[in-house]
């Protein structure tokens, strides 16, 4: 969500973005917080039941950059929008260090008093990892550092424990499951990968709560309506690629292993 070039798929402008979020409004989405994924017998927002019949929605923002602040969560508030950021807490108000710098460019993560300011007006904050690390690909000991340090800072800083993990790079497995669940999560949300291949849309089996999948929007969704929201033959398409561009994560993880990049 910046205005600066860079090489990035995972990202959309700004007046895409403010025509998106329009779209989704004006069709009647509503959008859901953690609390509707965890019980959704209690329906979806204040005000909402499980018998309401609106297409519903879950907007997640993985890394927690400055320029969601300017770009995107003025335009979810002036829409009545909730959404989720997940955060990497090593590095809230510092620049991605952890990233491997493809296009020699660094972005700014968010502050704590920026998570505060924003949590107070629907934006609910969540993990990310402590430093960005691919869980199933570190011991039991570091996965259990980083969900567990993680989940410590966001507590101390804004006075929430958090119940959601996005698990950096959207990996995820049984064994990474498991130490989500011991360090206090309830849920998790993983990669396109973790989506059933058919539809898209539930979980692969036995992967429940601690494995959510989900439909990304990456720089060519440029239209008012992402393709990865159609239930249609576009909509598998475009899941299709989902899958296959999450794929190349795993250089990202090489290189940063290559480089000591931490």
């Amino acid at each position: 969500m910046d205005t600066r070039l860079e090489l990035g798929v995972t990202r959309l402008g700004p007046r895409v973005f403010r025509r998106q979020m329009e779209t989704l409004a004006r069709a009647g989405y509503r959008t859901l917080g953690s609390a509707a994924l965890l019980r959704p017998e209690e329906g979806g927002q204040e005000g909402t039941g499980p018998e309401d019949a609106s297409p519903a929605v879950v907007l997640t923002f993985d890394d927690g950059y400055e320029p969601l602040a300017r770009h995107a969560f003025p335009v979810l508030a002036d829409l009545g929008l909730r959404a989720l950021v997940f955060v990497v807490t090593d590095y809230v108000g510092r620049d991605n260090d952890w990233d491997v710098h493809y296009g020699w460019r660094r972005f700014r993560h968010l502050s704590w008093d920026d998570l505060a300011h924003w949590q107070e007006r629907g934006i609910e904050v969540h993990s990310h990892g402590a430093t960005h690390a691919r869980l199933t690909w570190v011991s039991d000991a570091q996965a259990e550092d980083e969900l567990g340090r993680s989940r410590a800072a966001i507590t101390q800083r804004l006075g929430t424990s958090p119940e959601g993990i996005s698990y950096p790079f959207g990996a995820v497995d049984s064994r990474v499951q498991a130490l989500a669940a011991a360090a206090g999560y309830a849920l998790g949300f993983a990669g396109p990968g973790g989506c059933s291949a058919a539809s898209g849309t539930a979980p692969a089996a036995g992967l429940g709560r601690l494995a959510l999948c989900r439909r990304p929007v990456y720089a060519w969704d440029a239209f008012a309506f992402p393709w990865v929201l159609r239930e249609d033959a576009a909509g598998a398409f475009a899941m299709a690629v989902a899958r296959l561009t999450n794929r190349f994560a795993v250089g990202t993880t090489f290189f940063q292993r290559l480089l000591g990049a931490r």
